[in-house]
């Protein structure tokens, strides 16, 4: 069979085939008339056709048109274009792939904005010693009974640890246990469990300045959370000592509140 036989589709079409090799045809047109020149059956009168509807266009365009007629042909729009509603436009398939596109950029974003606004120095650390927290056994600890506040000197005289010191909001409750060990970058790590809503609380260095190599420190009470863990951080002298609890932002929050009335009235933290 051959590729270049016409169908009475086709052969219906090029009753009607332009006689101009202009661009923009119709492909189904453009294949019709292709077919047509090849075919033995239609490729005469086919021709014919052509030539008739040459001659008949040669004879229109010969036809004298006055100045009246010429001048409203072309002030008036004969075919009047539709306008494209927004709607369309906004049903348009490219237009919804780069609406949808911006929209997860802007979400990326938003998202890692939110995360540098929350983010403070040693923020990672927090976090690592929150996962030690909800991974820790009590056989891990030595049995420590006393104040939270006077383990600062108990850590000095038996490990020298400097300025490992509680946090005042913290420093009247009873401790049940605490260890130091040494992190997964062999920093070292005060823990104290705190029979208080079973708390616990971490001492360690803050994060340094790779340039200047001094701690870099931040003002206030910041948090983190990891693994159904919360913890309220803040340093001091290059020590950052963390609250942590099971639970959410609010178990801590009366703890705090007394440094926060302070630092509205303008009275320095202890």
């Amino acid at each position: 069979m051959s590729i270049f036989r016409i169908s009475r589709r086709e052969e219906l079409l090029t009753r009607f085939a332009p006689i101009t090799e202009k661009p923009g045809t119709d492909r189904r047109m453009r294949a019709a008339i292709l077919r047509a020149r090849r075919s033995r059956s239609v490729a005469t009168a086919f021709s014919y056709q052509q030539t008739f509807d040459k001659a008949i266009a040669n004879l229109v365009r010969a036809i004298p048109v006055s100045n009246e007629v010429a001048e409203w042909f072309r002030n008036e729009k004969l075919i009047p274009r539709s306008k494209r509603t927004w709607k369309k436009t906004a049903k348009n398939p490219a237009v919804l792939s780069a609406a949808l596109a911006l929209a997860v950029i802007a979400g990326v974003v938003l998202f890692i904005v939110m995360e540098r606004v929350s983010e403070f120095p040693g923020a990672g650390t927090a976090r690592k010693m929150l996962t030690i927290a909800s991974t820790t056994d009590r056989t891990q600890l030595d049995v420590v009974e006393a104040e939270a506040g006077s383990l600062g000197d108990f850590f000095f005289m038996k490990y020298r640890l400097e300025h490992y010191d509680v946090a005042p909001e913290f420093a009247g409750l009873r401790t049940t246990a605490c260890r130091v060990f040494d992190d997964d970058e062999g920093r070292r790590v005060a823990q104290i469990s705190v029979r208080e809503k079973r708390m616990q609380f971490f001492l360690f260095p803050a994060e340094r300045d790779v340039k200047e190599a001094r701690p870099r420190e931040f003002s206030g009470w910041r948090f983190v959370e990891q693994e159904g863990w919360t913890g309220a951080v803040r340093v001091r002298d290059g020590v950052c000592f963390m609250a942590a609890v099971r639970g959410e932002q609010k178990e801590l929050e009366p703890y705090l509140a007394e440094a926060v009335q302070r630092a509205a009235a303008g009275a320095p933290e202890r």
